[in-house]
C-alpha cells in the first residue's frame, strides 16, 4: 500500500536523476505530505519519444467514470491482478511510468489503537521510483483532460512485513528503460517486491496523520521510546 508520500528534490534535480527533460508546470515544491488527488511527479516516455519529467493527478480515473467519485480512489493497483482488471489492463501494457518520490509512509498500530506513522527511503540515498500506469480522463461537457495516475504495489518484502503486508513496486535504474517501454517487452518481470536490503525507516511524528500537515519536521525521526520499538540501524524493528 502506499498512501502518502514525500518529495523533496527540486524540479531540476528529478530531471537529471532520470535523464528527463522537466515540464513546465511541475508541481512546487518541497512537499513532505504529498495526498492521493494532488499533483505528482512522474517520468514518461517510450520508443519513439524523448523522457519527460511531468505531473499527474495521483488517483487513477477510469475512462468510463462520469465523475470523479463515480467510484472507489485508484491511487494503486495490485500488480498480481493488474492485467485482468478493466480499469488497468490497458494502461499496464501501454500507459507506463515512474513515480518520483522522496520516501512515503506507512502505519502501524499501537495497542491502544492508535496509528503511529513511520518514514521509508531507500538505504542507498537515491530518489524512489515506484512503477506507475496513467489514464487520461475528460469531466463531462469540458475539454479539459486529465492525466491520472496509480502506483503499482505488491506483497511486502519480509522486513517491510514489519510495517505493512503491501509495498509499491519499486523500479531499479538499470530497469527504468524497460518499465518505460524504451527497451521493447519485458517489464511484467519488475512488477515485484524489491530486494531485502532496500528501504530503511523510522518513526515520524503523528502529524503526518492529518493530510493538511506540512512541513519538513514530518519527516523527521521521532523518539517512540515507550510508544512502540524502534528501528534497528538495518531497518527492522527492535
Amino acid at each position: 500500500m502506499c498512501g502518502r508520500m514525500a518529495l523533496t528534490l527540486p524540479p531540476e534535480a528529478m530531471a537529471a536523476v532520470f535523464d528527463a527533460a522537466p515540464a513546465n508546470d511541475l508541481p512546487v515544491g518541497p512537499n513532505y505530505n504529498v495526498c492521493p488527488t494532488t499533483q505528482i511527479a512522474v517520468v514518461s516516455g517510450g520508443a519513439d519519444r524523448g523522457r519527460l519529467l511531468e505531473p499527474m493527478r495521483w488517483g487513477l480515473i477510469p475512462r468510463w467514470y462520469k465523475t470523479p467519485t463515480d467510484g472507489p480512489l485508484l491511487i494503486n493497483a495490485r500488480a498480481e491482478t493488474v492485467l485482468e482488471k478493466p480499469a488497468f489492463r490497458d494502461a499496464v501494457h501501454d500507459r507506463r511510468v515512474l513515480i518520483v518520490a522522496s520516501g512515503f509512509f506507512e502505519w502501524t498500530k499501537d495497542a491502544q489503537g492508535n496509528r503511529l506513522p513511520w518514514y521509508i527511503t531507500r538505504r542507498d540515498g537515491a530518489p524512489l521510483a515506484f512503477a506507475g500506469i496513467w489514464q487520461a480522463w475528460s469531466p463531462r461537457d469540458s475539454d479539459d483532460v486529465w492525466r491520472t495516475v496509480a502506483a503499482l504495489t505488491t506483497a511486502a518484502n519480509a522486513p517491510m512485513q514489519q510495517i505493512h503486508h503491501r509495498m509499491p513496486v519499486i523500479v531499479e535504474q538499470a530497469d527504468h528503460a524497460l518499465w518505460l517501454g524504451e527497451n521493447g517487452k519485458g517489464a511484467a518481470r519488475l512488477m515485484r517486491a524489491a530486494p531485502d536490503d532496500t528501504l530503511q525507516w523510522h518513526r515520524v511524528d503523528r502529524a503526518v496523520n492529518s493530510n493538511r500537515a506540512s512541513g519538513p519536521e514530518l519527516i523527521e525521526p521521532f523518539d517512540a521510546d515507550e510508544e512502540t520499538p524502534a528501528p534497528s540501524t538495518d531497518g527492522r524493528l527492535i
